[in-house]
């Protein structure tokens, strides 16, 4: 039976590759436009994200996730010149994540950590995590069909493919796997 932790981090997988495979269908130009007045743009969400995410991982069980270094305010504007940038801020935010979560055992899931001085089990934590990313890679993968239009390659079952992508899945044996695995 898989454990919390290799559940949560195949959870955390999967919404980093929708955000991926988002960000490899986008130009620059795409990335930065928001799409109205005082909206985000991809490349704001995706700085807000990485941000939090340093935040949060770095020195988890030992230090408050919000650090005094964090300047959420900059998330919120965008200063990349290319997308070689963004990328790169969006993996540094990521490794941070996974290299922590890594280093958890079982016996952490219990332990005390604090947000902004309001204790969390780890385990509570990190589900409050996955839900604030799961959320924001949502608004990434929307924008970018938004942006794409037409010549959005869909992340899901694409429309009018349910019935086939159904066949496909029940003509299999029963088994115990994660649904990224066949992803």
């Amino acid at each position: 039976m898989e454990t919390y932790l290799s559940s949560i981090t195949k959870q955390f997988e999967y919404y980093k590759s929708l955000g991926d495979k988002t960000l490899d269908q986008l130009s620059l130009e795409a990335i930065q436009n928001e799409i109205s007045e005082d909206s985000n743009s991809v490349a704001i969400i995706v700085k807000h994200l990485s941000g939090n995410m340093l935040s949060r991982w770095t020195d988890f069980l030992t230090e408050d996730g919000e650090k005094e270094w964090r300047k959420r305010d900059t998330e919120f504007e965008d200063l990349f010149t290319t997308k070689e940038e963004i990328l790169a801020y969006w993996n540094k935010g990521w490794n941070c994540l996974f290299n922590t979560i890594n280093n958890l055992n079982n016996k952490d899931l219990d332990s005390i950590i604090y947000i902004r001085n309001q204790g969390h089990t780890v385990t509570e934590a990190i589900n409050r995590q996955l839900s604030h990313y799961s959320y924001h890679v949502g608004q990434i993968v929307f924008l970018g069909k938004v942006l794409k239009g037409k010549d959005w390659k869909s992340l899901s079952i694409p429309r009018g493919q349910s019935k086939n992508y159904n066949k496909e899945k029940f003509s299999k044996e029963k088994d115990r796997i994660h649904f990224t695995e066949d992803l």
